[in-house]
C-alpha cells in the first residue's frame, strides 16, 4: 500500500494502517462517525484489511471480541469521538478478563476543543480505566518524520501488548483537527518525494508471542490427586488435549473436565477422562470417598458450583498451570501457580510410569454409572426439555463445528449433559465476567467466514438484537438454536425463586416475544423446533450462508423441577 499524502490527517492515518497491517492485523471493525472519518477512510482503503462497518458500537465491540476470540489475533476496533467508546466498554471488561487481544482506537476531538462546551466531547482519558494492558493518547496528527517513526513504534509496542503469554486490550486515544477529510494539502503532497516506504516499514513484521517454558517442579508423594481441567479456548485444541492426556495417563490421575473444555470432544485420546463430575458430587456420601491430596487446575475455575464448593471444603494441596501472571485461585487456597503452559509443562514432565489407581478406577465407576444413566434418560425424553438440547448437540454436530454457548442455563446444560466424543467440536463462549451482553454479536464474530451454532436463551439473544443488523456484512453462516422459556431459566435454580412476588417479575423477567415476528423484522431465516429429530434433522449439515433462527419453547418452570429432581437422583443411584 501507498501512503495516502493528500493531507496531514490522510498520511498520519495511513501509517498508522500500514504499521498494524505489517504486524498482522487482518480485520478492523469500524463504527460510523465524523472525528473517526480519517481511520475508516485508511482502513477501508486499505487492499489486505477486512473492514467492516457496524452501526452499534457495543454490538461492534462485541463482533471485534468473537472474531479475535476464534483466530488469537488482535482485531482493530475503531470508533469516534463521544459517548461511543462508552458502549465499547462490556466488551473491553470481558475480553480484559477473558484475554482476548483486541486494539482498541478511539478517536477525540484535539485539546483545545476540550472542556469547552464543544459537541461530542468528553473525557476519553483512560476512559475504559484499569482493564487494558496498556494505554496511551497519540500526538496530534504530523508529517514530520520523527513524528511518523514515533507513531509507528508506538503501534508496534502496543500490538506486542495485545499479544503475549497474557493477551488483553490496548487502547490508544486518537485526537484530530480538523480537516477529517480528504482535502489535499500541499505541505503534505510535498512529503510524498522524500518518503521511502520501505525503508520507513521494513523491519515491521508480525509477531509471534513464545509461550513460557518452565521446568516441572518434582511431583509431590500423594497418590490421591486429580487434574481439574476448567474453561479453555485455546489455539490448538487437539495439542492441548495431547499434553492433559499425557500428565493424566502418565501420573494416573482423572481428568475433571469443564463442559466448555475442549476435552470433552476429543475423548478417545484420555482414558482417565470424567465429565459427570458435578453429578458425582452431589454424592454426599461418596464425596467424602472422593477427597483428593493434591490438584493440579489447568487454567481457570469450571463453571460447577459443586466443584467450587467441595475444594472450598477439602483444601487440597493445589498447582495452578496456567502462562498468564493473573490470580486465578477464588478459592484462595494451599496453591501454587506455575506460570507455563500446560503443553511446556507435560513435555517437561518427568515422572516414573505409576500403576493403575484403585482411587482413579472409583472415579470411573461412579462416571460410568451416571453416564449411562444420564444416557439412557435423555433417549426416552421427547418432551422440549432444555437439557436435552446441549446433550444432542454433543453428538450430531458436524466434526470441528465452532459452537458458541451463551452464559447462564446454557452453559450449565453443557457442563451437565455433554456427553464425551470425538466430534472435535470447537467450544467457545464469554466466561470472562460471565454476563449475557453482546452474546448474538460475539457468536456472529466467531461465525465469520465459516459455519457455526449458537446455543442461547431468549433473554441472551434480546439483550443483543442489534447483533442481527451484523447480516448485511455478515459472511458465512450461523445457526441459532434458540431456548425459549420466556424468562431467565437460572433464576429457577436459585434460591429467590421460592419469593414470588417479586421473583416472576424482577428476576425472571418473562418478555413475551414473537420470534417469528423479530426474525422476519431483520430477515432472518426462523423456524419452530417441534421434535428432537427435526432439530438433528436441521443441525447437519449445516448451511454455508447466512443466519437462521430455530426456536425450542420450552416450559421454564416444569424444567427448573425436572433439574432439581434428576440432578439428585442420578447422583443418588451411584452406589457408595
Amino acid at each position: 500500500m501507498s501512503i495516502d499524502f493528500r493531507n496531514t490527517n490522510t498520511v498520519w492515518a495511513s501509517v498508522l494502517t500500514e504499521t498494524l497491517q505489517r504486524l498482522g492485523l487482518t480485520t478492523a471493525v469500524i463504527c460510523p462517525g465524523s472525528r473517526s472519518a480519517p481511520l475508516a477512510i485508511a482502513f477501508a482503503q486499505h487492499p489486505k484489511i477486512e473492514a467492516i462497518p457496524v452501526l452499534d458500537e457495543r454490538s461492534a465491540a462485541f463482533f471485534a471480541l468473537g472474531l479475535a476470540r476464534r483466530t488469537h489475533n488482535p482485531v482493530a476496533l475503531i470508533c469516534t469521538s463521544g459517548t461511543a467508546g462508552a458502549n465499547f466498554y462490556p466488551a473491553i471488561i470481558e475480553a480484559s478478563e477473558s484475554r482476548v487481544p483486541l486494539l482498541v482506537l478511539t478517536a477525540d476531538r484535539p485539546p483545545e476543543l476540550r472542556d469547552c462546551n464543544a459537541g461530542q466531547t468528553i473525557d476519553q482519558q483512560k476512559l475504559f480505566g484499569s482493564y487494558p494492558k496498556a494505554y496511551a493518547e497519540l500526538a496530534l496528527p504530523s508529517i514530520d518524520l520523527p513524528m511518523l517513526a514515533y507513531l509507528r513504534q508506538t503501534l508496534i509496542r502496543f500490538w506486542q501488548r495485545s499479544l503475549g503469554l497474557s493477551p488483553g486490550v490496548v487502547h490508544l486515544n486518537i485526537p484530530f483537527r480538523d480537516p477529517l477529510v480528504p482535502i489535499p494539502q500541499s505541505e503534505s503532497q510535498s512529503l510524498e518525494a522524500d518518503f521511502d516506504v520501505e525503508t520507513f516499514f521494513g523491519h515491521v513484521h508480525p509477531i509471534v508471542p513464545s509461550l513460557a517454558q518452565s521446568s516441572c517442579p518434582p511431583l509431590p508423594p500423594f497418590s490421591r490427586g486429580i487434574i481439574v481441567a476448567g474453561c479453555a479456548q485455546p489455539k490448538s485444541p487437539e495439542r492441548y488435549c495431547r499434553a492433559i492426556a499425557h500428565l493424566s495417563t502418565s501420573l494416573q490421575m482423572p481428568v475433571l473436565a469443564e463442559g466448555l473444555s475442549p476435552l470433552r470432544n476429543y475423548a478417545s485420546l484420555n482414558p482417565c477422562l470424567i465429565s459427570t463430575y458435578d453429578l458425582i458430587l452431589r454424592n454426599r456420601t461418596l464425596v467424602e470417598k472422593l477427597a483428593p491430596d493434591f490438584v493440579i487446575r489447568v487454567g481457570e475455575m469450571p463453571t460447577s458450583r459443586e466443584l467450587r464448593q467441595w475444594l472450598t471444603q477439602v483444601q487440597p494441596r493445589q498447582w495452578v498451570i496456567d502462562p498468564s501472571d493473573r490470580n486465578l485461585d477464588p478459592l484462595h487456597g494451599r496453591t501454587t501457580h506455575l506460570q507455563t503452559s500446560v503443553e511446556s509443562f507435560a513435555e517437561n514432565l518427568s515422572a516414573e510410569a505409576r500403576s493403575p489407581s484403585p482411587y482413579l478406577e472409583l472415579w470411573q465407576t461412579a462416571d460410568s454409572k451416571i453416564r449411562h444413566a444420564i444416557d439412557q434418560t435423555m433417549t426416552i425424553e421427547e418432551t422440549l426439555f432444555e437439557g436435552k438440547a446441549a446433550w444432542l448437540l454433543s453428538q450430531c454436530l458436524s466434526t470441528r463445528t465452532p459452537l458458541f454457548i451463551s452464559n447462564s442455563m446454557p452453559v450449565r446444560d453443557v457442563e451437565f449433559f455433554w456427553k464425551p466424543g470425538d466430534s472435535a467440536v470447537q467450544p467457545f463462549f464469554n466466561r470472562g465476567t460471565n454476563g449475557i451482553d453482546g452474546t448474538l454479536s460475539t457468536a456472529l464474530g466467531v461465525a465469520h467466514h465459516q459455519s457455526s451454532v449458537m446455543l442461547t436463551g431468549d433473554l441472551a439473544l434480546l439483550h443483543d438484537t442489534n447483533g442481527f443488523l451484523l447480516r448485511n456484512h455478515f459472511i458465512g453462516h450461523l445457526t441459532i438454536v434458540l431456548i425459549n422459556n420466556n424468562g431467565g431459566g437460572i433464576f429457577g435454580m436459585l434460591p429467590i425463586a421460592q419469593f414470588n412476588p417479586p421473583f416472576e417479575e424482577f428476576f425472571a423477567t418473562p418478555q413475551n416475544i414473537n420470534f417469528a415476528h423479530l426474525c422476519q423484522t431483520y430477515s432472518v431465516e426462523y423456524e419452530q423446533i417441534c421434535t428432537w429429530n427435526q432439530l438433528v434433522d436441521r443441525l447437519n449439515p449445516l448451511p454455508d450462508q447466512g443466519i437462521r433462527v430455530l426456536e425450542l419453547q420450552t416450559d421454564r418452570a416444569a424444567d427448573a423441577q425436572w433439574r432439581h429432581n434428576q440432578l439428585g437422583s442420578f447422583a443418588r443411584s451411584i452406589s457408595p
